[in-house]
């Protein structure tokens, strides 16, 4: 009997350990080498913001199609110039990047407070739904809307962003109305899913991640930076319809419910390259990219 055990697992693993057979899937540089105009979209400049830092810009997309109220306040932040001079006061190893108004000494502006937490939203208020095919540990379907990272539950008819890299929330007390978008935060590390549902995500960062993910990290508790000299300051935070055209960032989307975008899934949960001797046949969520780049003119077909 217990000689039956050991052997069980020693054949399990020779079973997972032998070499997959060669895949006939493009690669993502195929697929969106092979892409149509049609399979992208352009970045809406009423729902974008750019964090002008002293490196670089940083690129948001926000999701109001989420978090309706959020959205609604950072972006009467940024009319105000509210963000202007404050600065990245947390690097968190692993975990996120955080900016507000260290001390709490800058008074919001009229109008901003207390929201009721959006941190899920009826089932039918995303525009779209792209469901992954494999499984996830923290609900019952993922996929992507409208090039946001989600998730859904049909039986309470609720759907809600998810914490992968790079996607950006409002940062909270212990009062679930705490946040009202004056202080933000984005995932720099491996993704946090059980901050899904308790914490209100209102975007994700489309362009210059790296400004953000190599800065140095916070010395204090929870990587807040012990001494003001060590934080980054924010020159300014714009929505990009309020920049002059010839100053945005012309930035373009792959449409996550594209069939390129379906064919770039199916090449990441199988990777056809020459390295891979095992094909996973599987993809977690936070594993798939959503590809932006520069805007092509009409008739360019290269990424």
């Amino acid at each position: 009997m217990y000689r039956n055990f050991k052997v069980l697992p020693l054949i399990a693993l020779s079973f997972f350990a032998m070499p997959a057979p060669a895949a006939n899937h493009p690669t993502m540089a195929e697929v969106l080498s092979a892409s149509r105009p049609s399979d992208w979209r352009p970045l809406d400049p009423d729902n974008t913001l750019y964090a002008e830092l002293p490196s670089g810009r940083v690129v948001i997309e926000l999701a109001p199609a989420f978090a309706p109220l959020h959205v609604a306040n950072i972006k009467a932040l940024a009319r105000a110039k509210y963000f202007d001079g404050l600065s990245i006061i947390r690097a968190q190893d692993d975990y996120v990047v955080q900016w507000g108004d260290p001390d709490n000494l800058r008074p919001l502006p009229a109008g901003i407070g207390k929201l009721a937490p959006e941190f899920d939203s009826p089932i039918s208020r995303p525009p779209s739904f792209t469901r992954l095919p494999d499984g996830d540990v923290y609900a019952p379907e993922v996929g992507f809307s409208n090039g946001f990272p989600a998730a859904r539950a049909p039986k309470p008819q609720l759907a809600w962003l998810a914490h992968c890299y790079a996607m950006v929330g409002v940062a909270r007390d212990l009062d679930v109305q705490s946040g009202s978008g004056a202080e933000l935060y984005v995932v720099i590390g491996q993704a946090p899913r059980q901050l899904d549902r308790n914490v209100a995500l209102v975007g994700r960062v489309v362009k210059g991640m790296e400004l953000l993910s190599s800065l140095p990290r916070g010395g204090a508790e929870m990587g807040f930076y012990a001494h003001a000299e060590q934080r980054t300051p924010i020159k300014s935070i714009r929505i990009a319809a309020d920049v002059p055209a010839s100053e945005r960032s012309d930035l373009e989307v792959i449409r996550t419910d594209s069939a390129a975008f379906a064919a770039l899934i199916e090449s990441r949960r199988n990777r056809p390259e020459e390295f891979f001797r095992v094909q996973a046949g599987h993809i977690g969520l936070c594993n798939v990219p959503i590809a932006v780049r520069e805007r092509q003119q009409s008739g360019s077909q290269s990424p």
